[in-house]
């Protein structure tokens, strides 16, 4: 098996065997690295890039916003709208090559993801007591 191959299988891999809650922080991480990404390209100058980082990054937050469940907990109206700004800003980002907007979505992103990570611990812990 090749390298690729087998980062594959164990991706695969990881995906199938995460929980739930592990599976919305591999969507948080994804997600900043894309905006990473696609604001180092920009810098760089690599529209095309970007725009696939961009693009990856909307794919996520779509899901994110899909599967969110608005009704169930009190903040869940506010984080749906916080996606559909994500959605636009990313949009327009992409549309007109601004590193401000991809950065000023990170900003976002960063904490939402250390939240979900503190949280999806404690739930691991909690469940191991």
């Amino acid at each position: 098996m090749t390298a690729a191959a087998l980062r594959a299988r164990y991706v695969g891999d990881s995906v199938a065997t995460a929980s739930p809650q592990q599976l919305l922080v591999m969507l948080y991480d994804r997600l900043a690295l894309d905006l990473e990404r696609a604001s180092q390209a920009l810098a760089a100058g690599d529209r095309l890039r970007a725009g696939e980082q961009l693009r990856h990054a909307q794919d996520i937050v779509f899901e994110l916003r899909s599967s969110l469940k608005v009704e169930a907990w009190e903040g869940g109206p506010r984080l749906a709208s916080l996606y559909a700004w994500l959605l636009t800003e990313l949009t327009t980002a992409n549309v007109k090559g601004d590193r401000n907007r991809v950065e000023s979505c990170l900003r976002v992103v960063e904490p939402l993801r250390d939240a979900w990570r503190q949280a999806a611990a404690s739930l691991a812990t909690a469940g191991t007591a």
